[in-house]
């Protein structure tokens, strides 16, 4: 099974369409909120078309998304699939996976919360910097953001073959890289 993970689009068609030319063959995608409105804060992605980007996420079958806090009713008024709020908690294969976008408890809180449910793997967004590490079983993992990285990387995450890669979507290079 291979699981593509992003988040924080903020209504970048473009850097959307560079993280689907990594994640288009993917079993399923999480998206880690986020997905379309920006808000009033400068500067606007590169790319931002929320109207188009919806309409490409609309032609996904296979995606999970919780919601960020710039996400709003009037979004899951043009996307088909459930921006699910503020958790999900979910198995996909012989992962537990427990995904928040996690502006609304500290880390700390959501880590200890993932535990508590037995998941393996905890993913979340919002911070726009990536994070792959193993806090016990658990797993952790923060794809970055695609289209605003505070990092300086524009990144995704692909789950395959018993291994988590976080990958710069702009090189295709590899940053970071766990077993599973």
């Amino acid at each position: 099974m291979k699981i593509g993970v992003l988040s924080d689009t903020h209504g970048s068609l473009k850097y959307f369409e560079q993280a689907m030319d990594f994640l288009n063959d993917c079993d399923y995608i999480i998206h880690g909120g986020d997905v379309l409105y920006h808000g009033p804060r400068n500067p606007l992605p590169e790319g931002y078309d929320p109207k188009t980007l919806a309409e490409k996420i609309n032609n996904i079958n296979n995606i999970i998304f919780t919601r960020g806090n710039c996400d709003a009713d009037v979004d899951q008024m043009v996307i088909n699939h459930p921006i699910q709020s503020p958790y999900v908690f979910t198995q996909l294969g012989r992962l537990k996976v427990f995904l928040c976008h996690g502006y609304k408890k500290e880390k700390k809180e959501l880590v200890e919360m993932a535990k508590k449910f037995n998941a393996n793997l905890f993913i979340y967004g919002h911070t726009h910097i990536k994070e792959l590490y193993r806090d016990g079983n658990l797993i952790v993992l923060n794809p970055g953001s695609i289209s605003l990285p505070k990092d300086g990387t524009h990144s995704a995450a692909v789950i395959e073959d018993n291994s988590i890669k976080l990958i710069d979507i702009n090189s295709g290079k590899v940053i970071n890289e766990l077993s599973i």
